[in-house]
C-alpha cells in the first residue's frame, strides 16, 4: 500500500511540468549563466524568464528578485543584510517565527543588536498592542511571517507593515508558506523584503528568492563573482532556477483550484477531529486553506505520527526544519497551549491531489490507533 502524503508543508513534490522545463538545463543545456558563448547566453535567457515569473507570481518586478538557494537564506540574507547597514538597535520578529528568522536575529547580537520577540494571542495571530509598545525604541528591523508554517495562521501583514513603517523600521515578511496557497501581493503587503521558496510550491529543492523594496539598502551574505548585482555571489542553480520560475506560474494559475480544494479537505478533516476530541490549534482564526494543526490529550505527537505511519499515512509533529529539538512546539508554548498537550501536537497539510476519500480513511485509522495508544497507556498505569 503506497503511503498517503499529507505534509505537503515540510515540501512538495515536483510538478511533471516543473521537470519538463528544468530537464534541459540538467542534461544538454549545461552553460554557465555568465558565461558569454552560447550555452550561457541561453542558461542567463533562461534565468531572466524565470526571474519575471516569480516577479509576476507575487506582484513585483523582475529587478526586485534575488534568487538563492533557499528560503532558508533568504530569511537570513533579510536579517544580515538589512540591519548590517544600520546602527544596531532592536529587531522585532514574532514568537513564532520559524528559527531561520528568529536565529540569525539572535546572531545579531554579537554586533550589538536587541532581539526581541512580539507575543501572540491564543489563535497565533500578532498581538498589535504588544508590537505597539515594543516599536516605543528605535527599531531597525520587524520581520513577521505572512502564514505559519505550523498552525497555518495568516497575519495581516499590510497593517503590521504600516505600523512598522510609522516608526522608521524596516519591515520583512517570510511568505514561503503563503506562496501557491493564498494571494502574495508585494506591493499590497507593503513590506521592503520578503522570502519565497521553491519546494512548497511543486518545485525544486535549491531554490528560493528575496523580493526586495528597490530603495532598500542590503549587504550581501555571500561575496565572489558578483552574480544577482552583486547581492548574491555563485554560480547559479539554472535548473532549480527555471523549475523555481515553472512553478510558481503553475501555483497562480491553480490557486482558486487549490484553495478550493484543499479548503473543503480540511473542513471535512476538523470536523472529524473535533469528533474525536481533539484540540484544533488556531482554528478560530484566520488560516492557510490547507493546514491543520491537532492534538489529543495525554497522547504523545511522536508516537501518533509513527503510529499512523505505519498504517500508510504521512504527517508531521511540527515544523520538519526543527526536527532536530525534542521540545514542544515552540508556536504553541507563544500561544500559550499546555507544554503536555503542545507534545502531542500533529499537524496535516494536504495538497491539490489529496482526495476526501484519503481523508475519511485517515479519520478511520486515526481513530483506531486512538483507542490502540490509550488502551496501552491504561495498561501501562
Amino acid at each position: 500500500m503506497k503511503t498517503v502524503y499529507f505534509d505537503h508543508n515540510s515540501t512538495t513534490a515536483l510538478k511533471p511540468q516543473v521537470l519538463e522545463a528544468m530537464l534541459p538545463f540538467m542534461v544538454d543545456q549545461h552553460g554557465n549563466a555568465t558565461s558569454r558563448h552560447s550555452y550561457g547566453r541561453t542558461a542567463r535567457a533562461a534565468v531572466e524568464h524565470a526571474r519575471e515569473q516569480v516577479a509576476n507570481a507575487v506582484g513585483a518586478y523582475s529587478n526586485q528578485i534575488v534568487f538563492t538557494a533557499s528560503g532558508t537564506e533568504a530569511n537570513n540574507f533579510a536579517v544580515h543584510g538589512i540591519c548590517s547597514n544600520l546602527e544596531p538597535t532592536q529587531i522585532l520578529t514574532s514568537s513564532i517565527e520559524h528559527p531561520c528568522v528568529s536565529r540569525p536575529a539572535l546572531a545579531m547580537q554579537a554586533y550589538g543588536w536587541q532581539a526581541k520577540s512580539i507575543h501572540v494571542d491564543a489563535n497565533c495571530n500578532i498581538d498589535i498592542q504588544h508590537l505597539q509598545s515594543l516599536l516605543k525604541a528605535p527599531t531597525g528591523l520587524v520581520s513577521v511571517m505572512f502564514a505559519n508554517n505550523e498552525t497555518g495562521a495568516i497575519q495581516d501583514i499590510s497593517a503590521i507593515s504600516q505600523l512598522s513603517r510609522q516608526h522608521n523600521a524596516y519591515m520583512h515578511t517570510d511568505a514561503v508558506q503563503a506562496l501557491g496557497k493564498i494571494p502574495v501581493d508585494f506591493v499590497a503587503l507593503n513590506v521592503h523584503a520578503m522570502t519565497v521558496s521553491s519546494h512548497k510550491i511543486g518545485g525544486p529543492l535549491g531554490a528560493g528568492a528575496l523580493v526586495l523594496d528597490k530603495r532598500i539598502d542590503i549587504q550581501p551574505l555571500l561575496h565572489g563573482g558578483g552574480q544577482e548585482k552583486g547581492l548574491r555571489s555563485g554560480t547559479e542553480n539554472v535548473a532549480s532556477i527555471v523549475g523555481f520560475g515553472a512553478a510558481c506560474e503553475l501555483a497562480v494559475k491553480n490557486l482558486t483550484a487549490f484553495d478550493m480544494q484543499t479548503e473543503s479537505l480540511r473542513k471535512y478533516l476538523d470536523t472529524g477531529l473535533s469528533k474525536l476530541n481533539a484540540v484544533i490549534f488556531g482554528h478560530h482564526g484566520l488560516r492557510i486553506p490547507n493546514t491543520s494543526f491537532f492534538a489529543f490529550a495525554n497522547i504523545d505527537g511522536e508516537t501518533l505520527v509513527t503510529a499512523l505511519d505505519k498504517k500508510g499515512f504521512a504527517v508531521a509533529s511540527g515544523s520538519a526544519c526543527s526536527s532536530d529539538s525534542d521540545k514542544p512546539s515552540h508556536v504553541l508554548l507563544a500561544m500559550g497551549v499546555d507544554e503536555d498537550l503542545a507534545r502531542g501536537a500533529v499537524r496535516v497539510s494536504f495538497g491539490a491531489n489529496n482526495t476526501l476519500e484519503q481523508v475519511q480513511h485517515f479519520l478511520a485509522t486515526l481513530e483506531s490507533e486512538l483507542a490502540r495508544l490509550k488502551n496501552l497507556t491504561a495498561i501501562a498505569a
